[in-house]
């Protein structure tokens, strides 16, 4: 069956087509590729609050894209700061970093 087939079938029928739009990442800015790696892959911490890690992800509301950065204790693997925002910049991750500063357990 062709698309133009199926296109006509399904207005006949009433159905409509639901797809999600896809995500478009943005271009970021120059990448910085000498940054060195402390952790080395060793993630046992024996003390609080002495390596933090971050994450940003990207969530659907329905409308539109959000973005949420996460500042995690790896001692605790649980969360210590967190910041939402509808642009993936350098604002939101700062506002997850000074939540985390203020509120280390």
């Amino acid at each position: 069956m062709g698309r133009w087939l199926a296109g006509r079938l399904m207005k006949e029928l009433g159905l409509v087509s639901c797809q999600q739009p896809t995500h478009r990442y943005k271009r970021g800015g120059h990448e910085h590729v000498a940054i060195p790696n402390h952790l080395e892959r060793q993630f046992a911490v024996t003390e609080p609050n002495q390596v933090w890690c971050g994450d940003v992800t990207y969530i659907w509301t329905g409308k539109r894209w959000a973005y949420l950065a996460v500042v995690l204790d790896l001692f605790a693997r649980k969360p210590v700061g967190w910041a939402m925002s509808f642009s993936p910049d350098s604002r939101l991750t700062m506002k997850a970093l000074e939540m985390a500063w203020g509120n280390p357990w």
